[in-house]
């Protein structure tokens, strides 16, 4: 079986992309984040991800690496999709979101970028009332999607894995939705 990995900055799509497609497709949606939460509470060292980002590093690094086991092992019985995060934004700069313990554990066959115009990202964030989110330029969003493009192109490097890059223009999720659902055909 396969492990797709899918993400996008938020604003992008990707979750709503991934819902719709979903519903096509015989794929098992799995949570990056929410594995790793699950794995800290069977442990008793964290409760949530507030929790969870105040372990050391080593610790975090080793859940990081269960819960890429966990999910290869889903592959036994499911076709896997990893709804992740390609880089996370933060103030000392961006961080991989996949790093190589991960990667060598996930094993992934495709990555799948989701990616919008950076105005209709920002345009989305603005718009999105259920979110607080840190306000970016353009040209910050612009960066971010450059940035998890080169990560991707190396995380390919890293494990042999196809890199697709679907566009999620506003108005249209009918196409973005198709090229997925034909991408993991």
């Amino acid at each position: 079986m396969k492990v797709i990995v899918i993400a996008g900055i938020p604003g992008s799509g990707s979750t709503t992309i991934l819902n719709k497609a979903l519903e096509s497709i015989d794929y098992v949606n799995v949570n990056y984040g929410d594995v790793m939460i699950k794995i800290a509470r069977e442990e008793g060292i964290a409760e949530d991800r507030d929790s969870l980002r105040k372990l050391s590093a080593q610790v975090q690094k080793e859940i990081q690496k269960k819960a890429a086991k966990s999910i290869r092992e889903m592959t036994d019985e499911s076709n896997i999709i990893v709804d992740t995060h390609c880089t996370i934004k933060t103030p000392a700069g961006f961080l991989p979101g996949l790093p190589k313990w991960v990667l060598e554990e996930l094993q992934p066959d495709i990555f799948i970028l989701i990616e919008a115009d950076n105005d209709e990202i920002l345009m989305r964030r603005l718009n999105d009332k259920t979110r607080i989110r840190d306000m970016e330029k353009i040209g910050d969003i612009e960066l971010h999607q450059e940035i998890n493009r080169a990560t991707a192109m190396s995380y390919a490097v890293l494990t042999g894995a196809t890199v697709k890059i679907i566009k999620n223009h506003d108005n249209s999720l009918e196409e973005p939705v198709e090229d997925m659902i034909n991408t993991l055909k």
